[in-house]
């Protein structure tokens, strides 16, 4: 299995999350970034003026609960730089942690999520040198064991026994 087809699985095994993920992305933009740019632009305003940074800052975190007015905000002249760049630094440091789920997703062999049961360990039809495609004992859908085959026809089935 090569590395393009590991990262294909995990990208399908991961789909949903991945939509998740980039909704959280865009809800900390707008939700985190925006007010805390917004305060960041304030609080440098006010000790140019000669005030307490860390003060204005603190204060001006009350833009968490303005988001209507975040959105109108955060694209003006004022606070367009500070947004871009800290929704810049916000969406790389998610693309982070998303790289490294995607890493833990992928299948250490190539014989992860292969169903219990089934014949996918075979390619190309070469199990049907053995077994039949239309009677016999059932091992698994579309492949039987032969019952009139000469030689040794004996069944070991294991599974894992569940008890409630």
């Amino acid at each position: 299995m090569s590395f393009f087809e590991k990262i294909k699985r995990a990208l399908q095994k991961m789909k949903a999350r991945l939509i998740i993920y980039l909704l959280a992305i865009l809800v900390g933009i707008f939700g985190i970034v925006a007010p805390v740019s917004r305060a960041v632009v304030d609080a440098n305003i006010a000790a140019a003026a000669g005030g307490n940074w860390f003060e204005k800052f603190f204060y001006s975190l009350e833009y968490i609960a303005k988001i209507g007015d975040n959105l109108t905000q955060v694209f003006t002249e004022k606070y367009a730089s500070a947004f871009f760049t800290g929704s810049f630094y916000f969406v790389v440091f998610a693309i982070f942690f998303i790289f490294i789920g995607v890493y833990k997703a992928l299948p250490k062999h190539e014989y992860d999520d292969i169903e219990n049961g089934s014949s996918d360990w075979a390619q190309g039809g070469e199990q049907y040198r053995v077994l039949s495609k239309k009677s016999g004992i059932i091992l698994a859908e579309k492949n039987y064991l032969p019952v009139d085959k000469r030689g040794n026809v004996n069944v070991l089935v294991v599974r894992r026994f569940w008890c409630w």
